[in-house]
């Protein structure tokens, strides 16, 4: 096969630098084949720590890393700053914002994005977190909006500006709706002490009839116990109808006065252009072979979010969890250098490590396996496991002084507006919306 690349070596083009993207590249290290990863950020972003930045009490910085810095001593290893438009399979090339790039063998990591699922208004109005600049833009519309609380003279006033509403009963929901209420416990006061705790209202919405839907019966009544203790109002069975921005309505008649609207319910794979319409299947998911490879693509391999392997063990797909990508990661790798040196591959198989979710302080919900427990013990777990999977020393020791300042003080984080927050216009009929990011 003529090779795409100065060295005559195969050149195997990753895009995304998420979990599964460096572990494609970590399998390739040292082999016979030249690397490009590709991704429109230079960084890596810890997605399990997101909310804590959104609230404030990790900074960007502690949770991301650079990509180039990662893979430095990697010798085969390129990285370029591109998004990709298009990918045209005829001639094992892809149309980027940097220009035409060809590749050899293409492994699709492009993860997911948020899924509101057609609603336009919900989609506008509404926040997502998917990335770093999303958390951020979250965390100042958060602080500016306690800002504007001050400033009102009545309750009925400051009521949508100290109402937080997170759709999605999912990890990241419920562990946003518990930094929130904590925020509000030990925080508000101390920082506005013109407001009362009693006004400020979390809402955790699904609707789906339990928390943390993909865990156990046991870790979710748990969890849902926590957070009711801890204040949070818990409404199932609920459907969002719409959001115009004020006003969140559901199916039924009931709705909340709100300018805090966070969007979790749900995720869609990142799929670029070009690729056969017949295999994206539910969730805009590309439909793969046992061994990650695209169907009907014999040099293209689609991983980890934005990959549906359906077999009959798993008809649905594998689960949107990190383990998913990172095993696909370092199978997909393997297995590419199978292909090249002419040996037979071997079919990926996912081995489930357990889920962790955390509440809040001192609150978590484990499910490892057949063990299921609760608590402090399952809160230390999740603490350590989510420390040791950072990138970067420097980012470890970071998170780990902030934890431990924050569990001393009840006062962690610099809550700062460094830069306005400001939602853009609506767009007019038939004009495109904005993007975020």
């Amino acid at each position: 096969m003529e090779t795409t690349n100065a060295s005559r070596f195969p050149l195997v083009v990753i895009i995304g630098g998420g979990f599964g993207g460096l572990e494609v590249a970590n399998a390739l290290a040292d082999e016979p084949v030249e690397v490009l990863m590709l991704d429109k950020h230079n960084y890596h972003t810890f997605q399990p720590l997101l909310y804590q930045v959104a609230t404030g009490s990790l900074e960007a910085g502690s949770i991301a890393f650079s990509l180039r810095k990662n893979f430095d001593s990697q010798k085969n290893f390129r990285f370029r700053v591109a998004e990709v438009t298009k990918v045209n399979v005829d001639k094992n090339t892809m149309d980027t914002t940097i220009g035409e790039i060809a590749y050899d063998y293409l492994v699709l990591a492009t993860g997911s994005t948020t899924n509101f699922f057609g609603n336009k208004d919900v989609e506008h109005h509404a926040m997502p977190m998917k990335s770093v600049p999303e958390a951020l833009d979250l965390r100042y519309m958060i602080l500016q909006n306690l800002e504007e609380a001050v400033l009102k003279q009545t309750k009925e006033e400051r009521e949508p500006y100290l109402s937080f509403v997170l759709v999605g009963a999912g990890p990241t929901g419920v562990e946003l709706a518990g930094a929130l209420a904590e925020l509000r416990k030990h925080i508000l006061t101390k920082d506005y002490p013109e407001l009362k705790k009693e006004e400020m209202k979390v809402y955790l919405v699904d609707f789906l009839p339990k928390v943390l839907g993909s865990m156990s019966d046991q870790a979710s009544q748990a969890a849902k116990d926590f957070l009711t203790k801890m204040g949070v109002e818990v409404l199932l069975n609920v459907k969002v109808e719409n959001y115009d921005g004020d006003t969140i309505k559901f199916e039924g008649g009931k709705s909340i006065r709100t300018r805090n609207v966070i969007w979790s319910a749900g995720v869609m794979g990142n799929v670029p252009e070009g690729l056969n319409k017949d295999i994206i299947v539910r969730g805009n998911r590309i439909r793969t072979d046992n061994i990650c490879r695209v169907e009907g693509y014999p040099n293209i391999f689609a991983i980890g979010d934005v990959a549906a392997m359906i077999t009959s063990d798993t008809p649905k797909g594998h689960p949107g969890v990190a383990q998913v990508a990172i095993q696909m990661g370092k199978a997909t790798g393997k297995n590419i250098l199978r292909i090249i040196k002419g040996e037979a591959t071997l079919p990926f198989k996912y081995f489930d490590k357990g889920s962790l979710a955390t509440i809040g302080r001192n609150k978590a919900v484990a499910d490892l396996g057949k063990i299921r427990f609760q608590g402090f013990f399952a809160w230390l777990i999740w603490m350590f496991v989510h420390l040791i999977s950072l990138l970067g020393f420097r980012n470890k020791v970071i998170v780990f002084i902030n934890w431990i300042g924050s569990y001393v003080s009840n006062n962690g984080g610099s809550r700062l507006i460094i830069r306005r927050f400001v939602k853009e216009a609506v767009p007019q009929e038939n004009e495109p919306l904005p993007k975020t990011d």
